[in-house]
């Protein structure tokens, strides 16, 4: 569910590759024309207009708008540019192999993401970045957080919907084991669920384990872990259970209190918006009473704001 509004009328990629360099040619950058274009065009119709910049101008339409823009409204633009693999690429690239280490970011992109998903990830963490992820993680995490994110990485879950209750019964009854039921926690009990079954077996072995025990196991973890690894076990739950909450409460942290949280603003509202965003909006709506539009709203500023409201589509409550 997407929510990016491609016009009725569509100009072609040409025309939109020589619009971005009348865009830049002016003595600032018009940085709303720009905008006004890349933010109302899907995937595949970004990438023609970069081949066709490129064949016309002899440039890289990505390296022309970074020189263009700057701050927030860059980073958010540059990300869009990319291709859902290539953009989680370049994120975690940034959060594990960059200057500043983000194992926040990492974490979150790699345990809400499906198998065939990090495959592609990982092989352009290489080609385009020469980072080698599961080396970059034996380096950046410690633990159990690294041993959850490297069996994650590594394990080849199933990714359709069908479930074996029996098995689903075993598993909600190994992990009551493994943690509420013993003094201190058998982690290794966790990282081998979590990191084996798929979403749907996850899905369901949280329910059954809520039917058996009448506990959550969202809330054991809570109390049998901590840290990253915590962060981590939580990420792969919630994202099997219901990944359109999961963002929005991401969302909602990033925007509470003093000051936001940009950087996870533009990595989860770029992400999503051609994938899901139409969930998260209206799981945000349900549980914080305000649209996901208004909070942005009130969070951003100028063409930063702009460009995310575009994406996130219209405000409907």
């Amino acid at each position: 569910m997407a929510t990016v509004s491609v016009p009725p009328v569509l100009t072609s990629p040409r025309e939109d590759a020589i619009l971005l360099y009348r865009a830049f040619k002016g003595f600032v950058c018009d940085t709303a024309a720009v905008i006004n274009i890349l933010a109302h065009r899907n995937a595949s119709q970004r990438a023609l207009i970069q081949q066709e910049y490129k064949s016309m101008y002899s440039s890289d339409l990505t390296e022309r708008l970074s020189s263009e823009l700057s701050g927030d409204v860059k980073r958010a633009v540059i990300l869009w540019m990319y291709d859902p693999a290539a953009r989680d690429a370049s994120i975690v690239q940034q959060a594990l192999c960059g200057g500043s280490i983000n194992l926040k970011a990492t974490t979150e992109v790699l345990c809400s993401r499906t198998p065939s998903q990090i495959q592609n990830l990982r092989q352009l963490c290489y080609s385009m970045f020469k980072c080698y992820l599961d080396h970059a993680i034996e380096l950046e995490a410690s633990g159990d957080h690294q041993k959850l994110l490297l069996a994650y990485i590594n394990a080849l879950r199933p990714e359709g919907p069908e479930v074996n209750r029996s098995v689903v019964e075993n598993d909600a009854k190994a992990l009551y084991k493994a943690g509420e039921k013993k003094f201190g926690t058998d982690e290794k009990t966790f990282i081998h669920i979590f990191s084996e079954r798929s979403r749907a077996h996850l899905a369901a072995v949280s329910t059954t384990y809520h039917n058996i025990y009448d506990r959550e196991l969202g809330k054991a973890i809570k109390k049998e872990t901590s840290g990253h690894f915590a962060y981590g076990l939580l990420t792969i739950l919630r994202c099997a259970e219901n990944p359109g909450m999961y963002f929005a409460k991401v969302l909602h942290k990033a925007m509470k209190g003093l000051g936001t949280d940009n950087s996870t603003l533009i990595r989860v509202i770029v992400t999503r918006a051609e994938i899901d965003m139409q969930y998260i909006k209206s799981e945000y709506h349900n549980k914080y009473g305000k649209t996901l539009n208004d909070a942005v709203h009130s969070e951003t500023s100028s063409h930063y704001r702009a460009f995310l409201l575009a994406l996130l589509g219209p405000n409907h409550h």
